[in-house]
């Protein structure tokens, strides 16, 4: 059975990736990412520089913490680099290196042109939270907190499982379920007892391997096919088609 929230009625949580789910960051992502890694490839590359392009980051970046998506593409095509550390500056030819200037180049981008929320993910919020269900934030994004204060939305989740606290605790990103699987004993839930919400083929992975009672994709970015391959219950476009209304 299935409540007004379109969930299983044993989900007692709702855990939700944030870029993608809750904010319109994933493409400033993809284009942080498109930028460094083309502006390392051609450097690299000369004549045979190749892009870096929609297909690599769906497969090697999306919805990763940030070191494992550059490990992860590199691997895609053939070519090692130092792991350095997570100082590293962003100009230093290093994995973590290239990380920090990807991230360098995302935070321009957000402080330019903003962040945006997906209305209907905050109306859904709202009704799940006037529901009793309890609610959490998972990202491997470091910016979570700058994230959701941006958008006035830090209020709307009782637990938040980023990259900074998954650093702290030691926490494998996601393909691995290790932080949904955190933020649900946070909540004092077992995971067949909370849906897990996600955009990226890893945090489908990720839910699937976690054993959650309920796994909702959402394809903003026409991947429905892919998302169910990798272990969606659900596939929508907006958290509105679930319904609910606070």
């Amino acid at each position: 059975m299935t409540t007004q929230l379109g969930l299983p009625d044993t989900i007692q949580a709702c855990l939700f990736d944030l870029d993608g789910v809750v904010t319109r960051t994933a493409v400033v992502h993809a284009a942080a990412w498109k930028e460094m890694f083309d502006a390392f490839l051609r450097a690299r590359g000369g004549d045979s520089f190749r892009p870096f392009s929609d297909d690599d980051y769906d497969q090697y970046v999306d919805g990763r913490p940030r070191a494992d998506g550059v490990r992860s593409f590199l691997a895609s095509r053939d070519i090692e680099l130092p792991e350095g550390t997570p100082d590293d500056p962003p100009d230093a030819e290093t994995v973590h290196g290239l990380g920090n200037r990807k991230n360098e180049l995302l935070l321009e981008r957000i402080r330019t042109d903003g962040v945006e929320a997906y209305e209907g993910t905050l109306r859904y919020l709202d009704a799940v939270r006037a529901r009793g269900l309890r609610t959490a934030i998972v990202s491997s994004s470091a910016n979570t907190r700058d994230v959701l204060r941006s958008i006035h939305a830090e209020d709307l989740f009782d637990v938040r499982i980023d990259g900074v606290v998954a650093a702290e605790r030691g926490l494998p990103g996601k393909p691995r379920p290790d932080t949904f699987l955190a933020a649900a004993r946070d909540l004092g839930v077992e995971p067949s007892r909370a849906a897990v919400f996600e955009d990226a083929l890893a945090g489908m992975d990720a839910g699937r391997s976690g054993h959650f009672g309920y796994v909702v994709g959402v394809d903003r970015v026409g991947q429905t096919d892919a998302l169910y391959a990798h272990g969606a219950d659900i596939v929508v476009k907006d958290l509105d088609e679930l319904g609910g209304q606070a």
